[in-house]
């Protein structure tokens, strides 16, 4: 098993990600259509039991006959379930552009819903590892302990992302946030975990869900937050959010300028390691992350 490239995952994996409920197919077009970068019909948490199966119909009727006008997800059901298999088996051969798998436990999770995409990519004529795969990994307390497994992927994954609604039900919690809006200790855990394991995993990291949805301030100020610890996208549950979102993954004037220059600066000093700009002492980590910054920049 081998990881993609940082810098790849980085190009690879959208600023935004919008959920739509499976079993909703009258708002598909709509969540097409709302300017995010990539679409996710729900199978799990957003659909009842007794209508996944309509909705599993609904999902492929869509994907084959859809202009892919932005690249289409499809969250599955758990491993442990006896949905994910279904699921897997009712989308695959329809070409999704990535599965997104979640409540992983470890990272043998991920390897086994990589193992079973395979067989059914190889059974439709699909070309192999074409469909992503975006594993959820810290949603229950087991997971969070685990995370250092998720360090090692199939390569078919492009990201990973968490989950604190779920990690708080499997908590206890009456709520994840403290009264000041910030993610409780176990929570801030959890999204430092899946930071970490995606950059070891050379993949990118996209942080969770904002329930808010009336307020695009708040969400635009969170998104920032993502966007400075390290996050290169942000999932989304209502198109509301996909503006705030956007915006705040778009990088700002002064850092593209900034980036410019520090590149110039090397490409006019070719073959020195560290150098200096605007009193600062630069070097290899700096050019990276002008380059990240510049491709982000062309993102809209």
């Amino acid at each position: 098993m081998q990881a993609h490239g940082a810098d790849e995952a980085q190009g690879s994996v959208m600023r935004s990600m919008l959920f739509v409920p499976g079993d909703r197919p009258e708002r598909f077009a709509k969540a097409v259509a709302s300017g995010a970068d990539a679409v996710i019909f729900d199978l799990e948490d957003s659909v009842v039991p007794g209508q996944r199966p309509s909705a599993r119909q609904e999902i492929a009727r869509y994907l084959g006959s859809a202009e892919r006008r932005v690249p289409l997800w499809v969250r599955v059901n758990p491993v442990e379930s006896d949905d994910a298999l279904v699921d897997l088996a009712a989308v695959i051969e329809l070409r999704p552009d990535g599965i997104m798998l979640p409540k992983a436990r470890s990272g043998a999770d991920v390897v086994e819903a990589s193992h079973w995409m395979a067989a059914l990519e190889a059974r439709a004529g699909v070309a192999p590892g074409s469909v992503g795969l975006i594993p959820l990994i810290t949603e229950s307390a087991a997971a969070v302990l685990n995370a250092a497994s998720f360090a090692t992927l199939p390569p078919r994954v492009l990201g990973l992302t968490w989950g604190a609604e779920d990690l708080a039900a499997d908590l206890g919690a009456v709520s994840n946030r403290s009264p000041e809006g910030g993610f409780d200790p176990a929570y801030v855990h959890a999204r430092t975990a899946c930071l970490l394991a995606a950059a070891a995993a050379g993949v990118a990291a996209i942080d969770t869900v904002d329930t808010e949805i009336r307020d695009a301030a708040a969400i635009e100020v969170r998104a920032r937050d993502s966007r400075r610890q390290g996050f290169t996208g942000k999932m989304a549950i209502h198109p509301a959010q996909v503006a705030p979102i956007h915006a705040a993954f778009q990088p700002s004037e002064t850092e593209v300028e900034w980036a410019r220059r520090v590149l110039e600066a090397f490409r006019a000093t070719p073959g020195a390691g560290v150098l200096s700009l605007d009193g600062r002492m630069l070097d290899k980590p700096h050019i990276r992350q002008a380059e990240r910054i510049l491709a982000a920049a062309e993102r809209r």
